[in-house]
């Protein structure tokens, strides 16, 4: 079956998950960050204090995550977003109408436990119980929403607050959330896809349904769990102090925010093409390499000063995004099952928003010291580089007990 058959075969839940992951971005430390500089005008905050803020804010969602997730294995996908949406809406609201540090703490809280948190989550776990076989197709296409929103979203949301500020851009997120997000998503997620005679033969997945308990006790979880924090932690902590790396090197913040598109662009275009590489081989045999072009990314950027280095980096980025967002999208099945997949994935994506909770504050408090940013980055790319290593003995491991095969060759593809 060809990628345009799959999609016009299954517009409304591809179409209800990318919804999701599109309308998450307003929880995301890239388009949060966009109010950095206002915020701490407006209250007074250095680097470090708003960084700790947010770390500690984001900590707290993370904490939240593993049993507000659970719903996802015990509701339908619409009564999880009849939830999620508005309080999403409700805290884009906060964040507008804030004029106190408890009542920001909180609205970035919220922000964080349900764009980045439960938004994704939800997106992610059911498009992999509604999709088997063509999964990593699935996924790509519903992660295609991150691209859209990242490419569209912050920049509308910098034009809006320039004519009428930055609180007031806030307030219209909310409204559109709760008037344009919620109805559509909640329509389209109304009824749950269950498996067709027309759907092409799964790869067999030898995984049996592991319980939660069992995953916190399998050592090969929190080696995966070394590659997943990775991209949260490190591609958080650039966008939050990306204002700060443009002063450093003297660079057009202009031209530094161009190169988004670039992102944008490689990410939707790689986003598709992992996708097929997972149907084809699995998701554990791409495993080792998930962290290569994160890892090459920040070489460019901590090493290089001229302003190309941007659009190199970005370049990079995207590949990577596209890599480890769909790999650690669909890899949990082939590792532990579907059965208790909700609540699993909630600890793992937990993992992901305390890894994004550490790095801003962190390197908030190191730049403030004194330490050299660069030489932040490039320890960054040291890391990718040495798990990549570790990932590879993972997946021989994984493969080892699961026996996961290939996928036979479908036409079409």
């Amino acid at each position: 079956m060809s990628y345009i058959s799959f999609v016009r075969d299954n517009p409304r839940w591809l179409v209800g998950g990318f919804l999701l992951t599109f309308f998450s971005t307003f929880g995301m430390t890239s388009f949060i960050a966009l109010s950095a500089g206002d915020i701490r005008g407006d209250y007074g905050l250095s680097h470090g204090e708003f960084g700790t803020l947010y770390m500690v804010a984001t900590l707290a969602s993370a904490l939240s995550l593993p049993r507000l997730g659970q719903i996802v294995d015990r509701f339908s996908a619409q009564k999880v977003a009849l939830f999620i949406v508005p309080m999403l809406a409700l805290a884009s609201a906060s964040m507008a109408l804030s004029q106190h540090l408890v009542i920001l703490f909180v609205a970035i809280y919220l922000l964080r436990l349900f764009g980045q948190g439960m938004m994704v989550h939800t997106a992610y776990t059911a498009t992999a119980r509604w999709f088997s076989a063509q999964r990593g197709r699935a996924l790509s296409t519903v992660i295609l929403g991150h691209n859209a929103g990242d490419a569209i979203i912050p920049m509308g949301f910098v034009l809006i607050a320039a004519s009428v500020g930055w609180r007031n851009g806030w307030l219209l997120a909310a409204a559109m959330i709760a008037f344009i997000a919620l109805p559509a998503i909640v329509l389209l997620v109304a009824v749950d896809r269950k498996p067709r005679s027309s759907d092409p033969v799964a790869r067999q997945i030898d995984a049996r349904d592991w319980t939660r308990a069992e995953v916190v006790r399998d050592p090969i979880f929190y080696v995966l769990l070394l590659g997943v924090m990775a991209p949260g932690l490190i591609v958080t902590t650039l966008f939050f102090h990306q204002v700060y790396l443009v002063e450093l090197r003297g660079w057009s913040l202009e031209v530094f925010a161009s190169s988004f598109l670039v992102t944008a662009v490689v990410n939707a275009a790689f986003t598709l093409v992992v996708g097929q590489l997972i149907d084809r081989f699995s998701g554990v045999s791409l495993l080792h390499f998930v962290l290569l072009p994160l890892g090459l990314a920040c070489l460019v950027l901590g090493l290089v000063d001229a302003q190309w280095s941007a659009f190199g980096f970005m370049a990079l980025l995207g590949i990577s995004n596209g890599l480890s967002t769909t790999l650690f999208g669909a890899i949990w099945p082939e590792v532990y099952g579907l059965r208790h997949l909700g609540s699993i994935r909630a600890l793992i994506v937990s993992a992901g928003v305390f890894a994004s909770a550490i790095g801003p504050g962190l390197t908030g408090f190191l730049i403030d010291g004194g330490v050299s940013y660069p030489g932040q980055i490039v320890a960054m790319a040291v890391y990718c580089l040495a798990i990549s290593f570790v990932l590879l003995l993972a997946s021989r491991r994984i493969r080892a007990r699961s026996h996961v095969q290939p996928a036979p060759a479908v036409v079409g593809v």
